[in-house]
């Protein structure tokens, strides 16, 4: 918070780059905790709060760069994050996310989600990434922000926001499909053309076993619209295949509907592998989801391209050693 304090003890403190848009009480929210919406309403009508030396209300939207006007008041900024005096990447949820930290600067955090660990709350969800981040909430009192999601089951590369304004450029480059994500998966046979479009409709459905999508017909109520692409890296004995996945759009649960559209679902997926008792899993290999957000290339914040990979994770490390694929040699084959 950046500002000076005149003789007369009014304060007035510059709009960051990160506040761009803020409503004004929301900003008053962050720097003065303190301080009630009935005082500040108050402090407004009387014009002792001002924006580059006008009148403003609480709804106003701040910009980057203008002065609050801060009168003498009887509450003390927020100088610290939410547990005061404590380092907040040493507490348990802080140390783990640290563990998965790929890529951090002052606009984003990149981590590597390790498969069983949820994204976001649920029914049964207890502990989840979006809980977790609280523990690196800053001094303004926000906490990093998810711009993507991840499948539980899924590992891999997560983009998080370290401010609203990130956020929103992340999001907008998400929703602008300016995003290039691509993951790593390990299916059933082998596909007969070695790269392929896919491209369906699918629509949600409810099940004991939770959400599960469907494909479905154009024009089915509630459906959308989702396209995949896909490569066949290498092969283990006609049986499986390691295949790099692309979802041009975001829907859920897309690329394993789509592995299991062309006949070749995810190993170890609970939802979309059925079980065939002419076909045997092959030994050695878990029975756990082998889909991995390998690599994502993102417009950057504060301008350029964010490129991040990520290892795999212990199951398909296994399952990688036991066919003999070399993820190593496939990634300098690509630089």
């Amino acid at each position: 918070m950046k500002g000076f304090r005149t003789m007369a003890g009014i304060e007035h403190i510059k709009v960051d780059q990160d506040e761009a848009g803020m409503r004004l009480d929301r900003w008053f929210k962050l720097h003065y905790p303190g301080l009630g919406f009935g005082a500040l309403q108050k402090l407004l009508r009387s014009g002792q709060i001002r924006v580059d030396g006008g009148r403003v209300k609480s709804d106003t939207r701040v910009e980057p760069g203008q002065m609050v006007r801060i009168p003498p008041m009887n509450v003390d900024p927020k100088t610290s994050g939410p547990i005061p005096g404590r380092d907040l990447k040493h507490s348990p949820d802080g140390e783990l996310l640290s563990r998965m930290l790929l890529h951090e600067d002052e606009r984003v955090f990149v981590l590597n989600k390790p498969a069983g660990l949820a994204v976001q709350g649920g029914s049964g969800v207890v502990r989840h990434i979006d809980k977790m981040l609280e523990a690196w909430t800053n001094k303004k009192g926000e906490k990093p922000r998810l711009v993507h999601r991840l499948d539980r089951d899924t590992s891999g590369v997560l983009v998080v926001a370290r401010s609203r304004r990130a956020a929103q450029s992340l999001t907008e480059a998400f929703r602008q499909r300016t995003t290039k994500k691509t993951y790593w998966s390990l299916v059933k046979g082998v596909p007969r053309k070695r790269e392929d479009k896919v491209s369906t409709w699918l629509a949600k459905e409810q099940t004991p076993d939770g959400d599960r999508m469907r494909i479905v017909k154009h024009g089915e109520p509630d459906s959308d619209h989702a396209v995949s692409y896909y490569r066949v890296i290498d092969t283990a004995a006609h049986t499986l295949s390691w295949l790099e996945m692309e979802p041009y759009t975001g829907r859920t649960h897309q690329l394993r509907v789509h592995a299991l559209h062309i006949g070749h679902p995810i190993i170890g997926d609970p939802k979309y592998f059925d079980e065939d008792p002419n076909w045997e899993f092959p030994g050695g290999i878990q029975k756990r989801l082998h889909l991995h957000a390998r690599h994502i290339d993102v417009p950057h914040p504060d301008g350029g391209r964010l490129r991040v990979t990520a290892p795999l994770p212990p199951h398909m490390v296994q399952s990688w050693n036991l066919l003999g694929f070399d993820a190593d040699r496939e990634d300098l084959d690509k630089d």
